[in-house]
């Protein structure tokens, strides 16, 4: 069964038409690995998570509310990193570890 026009002038129109559509495919298909290529260099480029992380308030001046690790999916987004002597500060002046990710421990810090 032969699916094609039988003139010539109409397979011209078809030729034409996919040679169009292949070249919106092949534009489409560069964008999208330039996209992935874009999105590998910026994993490859992005400094590493903060051993640990400082979990602020709302508000100007914003207290601490939780000390998470530096993986802690609990950690919102009001956060940023501190270094290992800040969160042991935070957590002996009695700012909450977050129950998730349980820094205290990590940091060997007993309450009390």
């Amino acid at each position: 069964m032969n699916d094609l026009p039988p003139d010539l002038p109409r397979l011209r129109t078809l030729e034409t038409w996919l040679a169009v559509t292949l070249d919106r495919v092949r534009w489409q298909i560069g964008e999208l690995e330039r996209r992935e290529q874009e999105r590998q260099q910026g994993e490859q480029t992005q400094p590493p998570a903060p051993d640990w992380v400082m979990e602020l308030g709302i508000g100007r001046d914003a207290v601490p509310v939780y000390v998470h690790e530096g993986g802690c999916w609990n950690a919102g987004k009001r956060s940023r990193g501190v270094p290992r002597d800040a969160a042991l500060r935070a957590l002996v002046e009695g700012v909450p570890a977050c129950p998730h990710c349980r820094p205290d421990s990590a940091l060997g810090y007993l309450d009390g």
